[in-house]
């Protein structure tokens, strides 16, 4: 099925629904939103690595209203964790991990203090945060879109054709989302990176 064609220009960046950034921030958020089993890990996956060869540095957050459990048990750190400690660090020389007890359900704005010198934040869940927002949508899982009515949704993702204003893409169109969010986001691609795809004729 042919999704409609989407137009970037019709939503200059200034415009962007429901950013919420101060004026200092320099870092985008974007909330890829929809029900259980919709696609949105499988488009994320694919839109991070995309991004990221675009030369883009991408943190990623994921809502979990359920709770979880990153440790294993039995590991060290589980062990701390289990005996009482309010937090537990884990580093090595590649990457760092911590798990840390909260009053509170943190805000996507807070979390983002704890990704720095990220160039972008791409969020799984948050239906309902005030944010800018990308409803993920598959037809065969709901009758019903969840961010239908939402302010802040600047485009759908969908397996049937949408039309409420914002554009539409499929759910291959990994390309064409990116480009659409470095439009909106007005975000910068390193020069290097940015030659390498004129060469290539991307």
């Amino acid at each position: 099925m042919t999704i409609k064609k989407h137009d970037p220009g019709t939503l200059p960046p200034e415009k962007i629904p429901g950013d919420k950034r101060p004026a200092s921030a320099s870092v985008a958020l974007v909330a890829f939103a929809g029900f259980s089993n919709s696609g949105k890990t499988t488009v994320l996956e694919k839109l991070i690595r995309e991004m990221t060869l675009r030369g883009l540095r991408v943190g990623t957050i994921k809502h979990d209203v359920h709770g979880f459990e990153m440790d294993r048990p039995g590991k060290d750190t589980w062990r701390h964790k289990q005996a009482g400690a309010s937090a537990t660090i884990i580093s090595s020389p590649r990457q760092i991990g911590m798990v840390k007890d909260v009053d509170h359900d943190h805000d996507p704005l807070e979390l983002a203090q704890l990704l720095p010198g990220m160039d972008l934040i791409l969020l799984e869940g948050y239906k309902r945060a005030d944010i800018p927002k990308i409803e993920i949508y598959r037809s065969g899982v709901s009758k019903n879109r969840c961010c239908v009515n939402d302010p802040n949704l600047m485009a759908v993702v969908s397996d049937i054709e949408q039309d409420n204003g914002v554009p539409c893409f499929g759910h291959n169109d990994i390309s064409a989302i990116a480009d659409f969010l470095i439009f909106k986001l007005s975000l910068t691609i390193p020069p290097a990176h940015k030659q390498s795809q004129e060469l290539c004729g991307t």
